[in-house]
């Protein structure tokens, strides 16, 4: 039997669509949906265990998968099959996952699993842009406990007309490249690269983008009733007592608030909450506490939030005794590791950053294999955050989402200023060594330095800030919070990065937890960004303001040539002879690329020196060496033959010549060595192609005065000569046919 299908169609302008439609995959999921939008296809499932776990927390695990015969293609490796997650498929994952896991209720703890597969692809529709909406859209169609339909949708501006979902030829034309999760109501998440853009430019791309996912999440409730709502699944509350609560608050809550006020250090403020909580504790007897279970402690931190909170609302003050304003101390140093190409330390507070650089050739490149996507990066970031950065002893298993993800941010900030010219692949790795803050934009102001170290030449220099916020909806107080720590990470109500030269922004990350924010606070808060982003740019360029003009001594210098096509395969040689040979003698790296544009071959030289690098060039101009006719050049004797010798050009070396032995002076020769000796050196001058032999000419008595009395030799008259052979022929001829006996007679014989 044919199953009942129902689809919502969505329309994007210019001709493009959206359709969801649900019933007829996967109908044991709790909710399923195909999204598509041209040939690109999602199936998104979400299911989600109806006991509780014995967790605090909601266990969401948001998985995002390309699929390799999507796009027709095999997948790489031994095994031929899909293996972990790809960092574009985890940077996806975690765009969903920051937009739908504030949705669910606090107290929900039951195993929750979204699953977005990409099942057809198409080369000119961006995947990542839908997978929200499908996210939303089959949680719709659960019985989950989810506050209300979201949806993602990226914003790209194109001469000035901002577009939703642009194709991936559109976004290489676009100066943004945001994407933006919101409800119809507020907006919830922004994450996105720009050219140097204003926060008022960056504002209204948002609110394009919101209306636009207004019309998803109306599309969403209109399929869900068309397939039937299901009610929402009931589930075990978390404990709740509001007198415990209302004792706790009123032995806590004074004193958070002086041990804030005073304004102590992460580690000396930690230790006096602990001690509070422990009094509190200690109040209740053991009974009491069994009795609670984690209760005493869940609202121990309600007050303690709630105390550093109206701490900043009402007197301007933060833990650490700063205004909101005021930037952490700020120090910095580049040049500091000796063996590296690039490196610096940028501190802020009880942040720091360790960055280095690395340059190489083409052949470095981050290579990128996704069914979505294929290319290269000659400009990557890798970020690594260890446990001792925060004081902690845990296991290190592999590389995080969040790693990924903040890597991903601070590379986005600063690729936008590595020159298109650079002729290195550029690797920065940041090591995080403290965090109380904001690590990734440590890391893109570490970078930055680093780079300019390392001689890298940025268009200019990029410094990155993270903002919060703390806002009463009942008393209409906000205060924006420059430069937080990461307790103001958790207690505020936004906590957003902003990166960008002293011209505009080049990359943000924004996670907004209360609803209803206006357009108004957002935009005074960017602008408080900027006011702390140049403050901090300051202090980067205090430490160097320019890029080195040189890389280090020790560090390797890129020289790029551009030559023929043809000449591409007597470079590299038979089975790669010549090129090996060539590195190996002047102990440098090269690389060769076609450019098929311009059908030429582009040779990358990699050398720590002049001396081999000059000498690979050298190699490459003799075998582009082309010599002009009635020219003379300075040659070297390399060989000597019975007929002549063999010179070479001393301006190419390796472009070799035959000097016949009647070339070599005016008077009859009889030995070569009558004249010249292995190793002379001495000018010829250049004839040519000689259409006698087919080879090239060169002549060295046609530069020497003739001898005294010297005749020429009287030219030999080729037409008399074939006269004589022409008549010689016909006697011949006509001896062999009177020999001959007449043709009748030849049978008797």
């Amino acid at each position: 039997m044919i199953p009942q299908t129902f689809k919502e169609v969505i329309d994007l302008g210019d001709g493009r669509e959206i359709s969801i439609e649900t019933g007829k995959l996967a109908k044991q999921a709790h909710g399923s949906v195909v999204v598509q939008s041209g040939k690109c296809m999602l199936l998104c499932t979400v299911v989600s265990n109806y006991k509780q776990a014995d967790v605090d927390f909601l266990p969401l695990t948001v998985d995002y998968r390309e699929k390799f015969a999507a796009a027709g293609r095999y997948p790489g490796g031994f095994f031929k099959r899909e293996a972990r997650p790809s960092d574009g498929e985890v940077l996806t994952m975690r765009l969903v996952d920051r937009v739908l896991r504030p949705l669910f209720p606090k107290d929900y703890h039951s195993e929750t699993q979204v699953m977005i597969q990409l099942m057809s692809h198409d080369p000119e529709v961006m995947p990542d842009a839908m997978a929200g909406l499908a996210a939303s859209a089959a949680i719709q169609l659960s019985d989950f406990p989810f506050e209300c339909p979201i949806s993602e949708v990226r914003v790209g501006r194109i001469n000035g007309e901002f577009i939703i979902n642009p194709s991936f030829s559109q976004l290489e034309e676009s100066d943004i490249d945001m994407v933006i999760g919101a409800s119809a109501d507020s907006v919830m998440m922004v994450e996105g690269e720009m050219d140097e853009i204003s926060e008022e430019e960056m504002t209204e791309a948002i609110k394009f983008a919101h209306e636009a996912i207004k019309v998803q999440c109306e599309a969403q409730v209109k399929l869900a009733e068309a397939f039937g709502k299901k009610e929402v699944r009931e589930y075990e509350p978390e404990r709740e007592d509001e007198e415990l609560a209302k004792k706790i608050h009123d032995m806590a809550y004074d004193k958070v608030y002086a041990v804030a006020k005073a304004g102590s250090s992460k580690h000396e403020r930690g230790a006096a909450f602990a001690e509070i909580k422990e009094e509190i504790i200690a109040s209740f007897s053991e009974e009491e506490v069994e009795d609670y279970g984690g209760l005493i402690s869940k609202y121990y931190s309600k007050a303690e939030k709630a105390a550093v909170r109206d701490l900043t609302l009402n007197e301007g003050l933060r833990l650490d005794g700063r205004k909101t304003t005021d930037i952490r101390p700020i120090w910095c140093e580049v040049d500091y590791l000796p063996s590296t190409h690039g490196s610096s330390i940028f501190t802020r507070g009880e942040t720091q950053a360790l960055a280095t650089v690395t340059l190489g050739t083409s052949r470095e490149a981050n290579q990128i294999d996704m069914p979505s996507y294929e290319g290269e990066e000659r400009f990557y970031l890798h970020y690594n955050f260890p446990p001792f950065s925060t004081g902690e002893a845990r296991p290190i298993r592999g590389t995080s989402r969040r790693e990924v993800g903040h890597g991903n941010l601070a590379q986005r900030a600063l690729k936008g200023m590595v020159p298109e010219d650079c002729p290195y692949t550029v690797r920065v790795v940041s090591e995080i060594l403290e965090s109380n803050g904001s690590s990734s934009m440590a890391t893109v102001c570490a970078g930055t330095m680093a780079m300019m170290d390392a001689g890298v030449q940025l268009k200019k220099p990029v410094s990155g800030i993270a903002m919060g916020l703390i806002s009463d909806a009942d008393s209409g107080k906000y205060a924006v919070l420059s430069d937080i720590l990461g307790d103001e990470d958790h207690l505020g109500d936004m906590d957003f990065k902003v990166t960008g030269t002293a011209d505009g922004i080049t990359a943000c990350q924004m996670d907004i937890k209360v609803k209803g924010l206006s357009y108004e606070i957002l935009v005074n808060a960017l602008k408080q960004a900027r006011d702390g982003r140049l403050h901090i740019l300051g202090k980067i360029t205090d430490t160097i303001d320019t890029p080195n003009s040189k890389v280090k001594e020790h560090a390797p210098t890129m020289i790029t040539r551009r030559i023929p096509n043809e000449f591409i395969g007597a470079l590299i040689g038979p089975g790669g002879k010549n090129i090996q040979e060539l590195q190996k003698e002047t102990e440098t790296t090269i690389v060769i690329n076609e450019d098929p544009v311009t059908e030429e071959g582009i040779v990358e030289v990699l050398g720590v020196g002049p001396k081999g690098i000059e000498a690979v060039l050298a190699r490459i101009e003799a075998m582009l060496f082309k010599p002009e006719i009635g020219s003379i050049y300075e040659v070297k004797v390399i060989k000597m033959l019975d007929f002549g010798a063999v010179v070479e050009y001393t301006e190419a070396p390796g472009n070799e010549v035959l000097l016949h032995v009647s070339e070599l002076a005016w008077e009859r020769t009889e030995n070569v060595t009558d004249v010249v000796n292995m190793g002379d050196v001495f000018d010829v001058k250049y004839f040519g192609i000689d259409p006698r032999t087919r080879k090239e000419k060169v002549s060295r008595k046609a530069i020497l005065p003739k001898p005294e009395g010297w005749e020429e030799r009287p030219k030999r008259d080729n037409n008399r000569s074939r006269d004589n052979n022409r008549g010689r022929d016909n006697r011949n001829k006509g001896n062999r046919r009177d020999d001959r006996k007449p043709r009748e007679n030849r049978s008797e014989d």
